[in-house]
């Protein structure tokens, strides 16, 4: 007859109980290790869904809040070309709905975007030509259409046009 060759755990426990300590604390540490290990993972799971969560919250109207620059837009084409001799007190209303339209965009985190006098920055402003001027090269001169942030983040670039420097003529 063969012997046993793998011993049960009884039979090593009795042979050599040191051994057994041994083996069994090197599973325990490891059992411990892998536990404080996706303990971590899990709460930095949790730490990345709640930021995700967040962004969406902040973020996640921004399709709305392009939408919404458009109708400003087009009130505030309205306003401007709006006959100065008309109704006083329509022209004041409208001009009360734009404030408060403006308003309640901000405190959604929507600011405009300030240019006139700026240096021209890619990351925030669209060229759409260059005039001379006595600014320097590179300055903003004029706002062709508004630019916009939501909560820090580019919504919409400004167009705008840019010094190309002083003009030297020749006579």
């Amino acid at each position: 007859m063969q012997e046993n060759q793998n011993p049960t755990p009884e039979q090593t426990a009795q042979e050599n109980p040191s051994e057994v300590t041994t083996e069994l604390e090197k599973k325990l540490k490891e059992a411990e290790q892998k536990h404080v290990y996706l303990y971590a993972e899990f709460e930095n799971f949790k730490k990345r869904a709640l930021r995700e969560q967040q962004e969406t919250v902040k973020f996640g109207w921004k399709n709305v809040a392009s939408g919404l620059l458009d109708v400003l837009d087009n009130f505030e084409r309205a306003l401007t070309f709006a006959k100065p001799d008309g109704d006083q007190n329509l022209l004041n209303g409208l001009k009360m709905v734009s404030q408060q339209f403006k308003s309640v965009l901000e405190k959604q985190g929507v600011t405009e975007i300030q240019t006139q006098g700026q240096a021209f920055n890619p990351e925030m402003h669209e060229a759409v030509g260059q005039i001379p001027s006595d600014q320097a090269e590179g300055t903003i001169v004029q706002e062709q259409q508004k630019g916009y942030l939501l909560h820090g983040r580019l919504l919409r670039p400004s167009r705008v046009l840019v010094s190309s420097g002083q003009t030297n003529s020749v006579n």
